[in-house]
């Protein structure tokens, strides 16, 4: 695992101000204690490390202080703007979890684009809500650790299940997850299951599934009209909220190629921070939902993490 020493601890009184470096902070529910940025809201600590304002040393030939970007907590040994938000960094009991990388630049109500007419902030800053909070000072470290998304594909099929057919399409739908979740930069660990066309079972795993805090599961098979299709009648009921434009929106596509596709039942739906989707059975048809999927898929992740992604 990757660490980061502190190598300065700033605080302001003020927004739109540089911050000061001190002895050592206090990371609370809030924020950084008696910094004018600390709230109950997802940017409660900022951080920026020092390849960031080196950088931006040589392209403005000016030496920066630590904290004149308003950063809380000045960092060295990961490229901050390269982590993702629900990474996290822990030591010393103090957990900080990332909400976002950047933000919008105030331009001149900012001190430093003020003087130089450019900030480093924008782009290569993170912000950090405090998960456990505790006391920070520099030459402190701290282990940086990626979210692990973890994910459950669920086939449904007799015949599969019996081992007369070879599943190919969990195959398929884990293939097209790994692709993206390598794309773009992030740890996943899936798990595949086949099952036979129960109820039951399928609830069962279901419901383990949420319990052992799954981000997300794919089921594929059962969605069609025949008598041993039973997926959307077993997971509907235990959807907390159903997602109905997921798959209007997938089966609507589909069926300018094949009206066929509007003969599925695929829904989508979470039940509590689990993200659900029951896919049609064929490989093909699987492969165009999870592309459809995964566009929205990183987006109600942060909604489920409370996560103003906005």
């Amino acid at each position: 695992m990757k660490k980061i020493e502190i190598k300065s601890v700033n605080i302001s009184e003020k927004k739109g101000t540089i911050k000061v470096p001190v002895d050592v902070i206090e990371l609370c529910e809030t924020g950084v204690k008696g910094d004018a940025h600390a709230g109950a809201w997802h940017r409660m600590v900022s951080l920026l490390a020092v390849e960031s304002i080196e950088k931006f040393e040589h392209k403005s030939k000016r030496k920066i202080a630590f904290g004149e970007f308003a950063e809380n907590i000045t960092t060295q040994g990961v490229l901050l703007y390269e982590t993702h938000p629900l990474d996290r960094f822990e030591g010393k009991g103090i957990e900080l979890e990332v909400t976002q990388i950047g933000k919008e630049c105030h331009g001149d109500g900012c001190a430093i684009f003020r003087e130089v007419g450019n900030c480093v902030m924008p782009k290569e800053g993170i912000f950090a809500r405090v998960i456990k909070g505790g006391k920070l000072k520099a030459g402190d470290a701290l282990e940086y650790k990626p979210r692990v998304h973890k994910i459950h594909i669920i086939t449904l099929s007799d015949r599969a299940f019996a081992g007369e057919y070879e599943d190919l399409s969990g195959p398929a739908i884990e293939s097209k997850l790994k692709g993206f979740f390598e794309s773009e930069k992030r740890v996943c660990e899936i798990q595949r299951t086949v099952i036979a066309d129960e109820s039951d079972a399928l609830e069962t795993l279901i419901v383990h599934s949420v319990n052992a805090g799954f981000d997300a599961i794919f089921t594929t098979g059962g969605t069609g009209v025949g008598p041993r299709d039973i997926t959307p009648e077993t997971v509907w009921p235990l959807l907390d909220k159903d997602i109905p434009g997921i798959m209007e929106n997938i089966r609507w596509k589909s069926a300018q190629k094949n009206p066929n596709a509007l003969l599925s039942r695929s829904i989508a739906g979470v039940i509590g921070k689990t993200q659900i989707y029951t896919l049609p059975g064929s490989v093909k048809a699987c492969n165009e939902y999870v592309d459809e999927i995964l566009k929205t898929y990183i987006h109600l992740l942060l909604m489920l993490s409370k996560v103003d992604a906005h």
